[in-house]
């Protein structure tokens, strides 16, 4: 991606961790990015690792062509009105990872014809192993498909229709909290049975890493493979009956559930404006 400036409007957890997982991957340099906040302060530390940093949205926007917008959900309609008009859609492709925001909510705000993509990463970008969603009004648009370069160099993607960006935000950018409080309850249990912390931390990482290599490699349904696992009178299927009696199985499921009804309502549409009726 030739001449990529990319400017990451509200350089939080999600927004740094995307800039640093694009230069891991050698997409770009440092100094091509630009990062914007408002406590500037906080971004010291990258503008000496040769990012670029400014709490001025509109001239950060000015300098980049792809530009992604990572700020609160509260925060998305008043940065979207301040930049809109230096927005161009000749020039500028506009990457939304704002929980909730949809792509008819952004059309209300920011010029007519602009190429929107929503994407909905997760904080394993950082290492480039994210899995990241992607979505636009018409899957053919040239935008979906320099989104889908960009971010598949920061783990895999999948295109998917608008109406599955919640799900996708409680599966995939939530779901990482939840693996990770998983490998966190595993490394408890290794502690009760006898290991020291960090062997028992080291030992749930790489099993629950080794689970989902295999998922992945082999392309099985899970429980083919947790059919290889467990015998007859066996300690393996007597662990996993006894999680399932403690409602395993039924506490993620309702976690995701509650996590996709929390993000479809993160963005509140405002009533002092009606979705303009338009398409890419």
């Amino acid at each position: 991606m030739k001449e990529t400036q990319i400017v990451i409007i509200g350089a939080g957890n999600i927004g740094t961790a995307m800039a640093r997982g694009f230069v891991r991957s050698g997409l770009v340099k440092a100094k091509d990015i630009t990062l914007t906040r408002r406590h500037i302060a906080v971004l010291e530390p990258y503008a000496k690792e040769g990012y670029r940093i400014t709490a001025d949205n509109l001239s950060a926007v000015q300098s980049g062509n792809i530009i992604i917008l990572a700020v609160e959900p509260q925060q998305a309609e008043p940065v979207m009105k301040c930049i809109a008009p230096v927005l161009n859609p000749a020039k500028h492709i506009f990457l939304s990872v704002v929980s909730g925001l949809p792509i008819p909510d952004m059309q209300a705000l920011l010029p007519e014809n602009l190429p929107l993509v929503r994407v909905m990463p997760n904080t394993a970008i950082s290492i480039r192993e994210s899995m990241t969603c992607l979505a636009a009004v018409n899957r053919q648009v040239p935008a979906l498909k320099t989104a889908e370069t960009l971010f598949n160099t920061l783990g895999q993607t999948l295109i998917i229709d608008e109406e599955q960006m919640s799900a996708a935000t409680a599966l995939g950018a939530c779901g990482i909290a939840f693996f990770l409080r998983a490998i966190r309850a595993a490394s408890q249990g290794g502690i009760e049975v006898g290991f020291h912390a960090g062997d028992a931390l080291k030992i749930a990482a790489q099993t629950a890493k080794g689970a989902a290599s295999l998922i992945q490699t082999s392309g099985n349904h899970p429980e083919q493979e947790i059919d290889k696992v467990t015998t007859p009178l066996g300690c393996t299927i007597a662990g996993l009956n006894q999680m399932e009696h403690e409602g395993f199985s039924s506490a993620m499921i309702k976690g995701i559930r509650l996590s996709a009804e929390k993000a479809s309502g993160l963005y509140k549409t405002p009533d002092k404006h009606s979705p303009k009726n338009r398409t890419e």
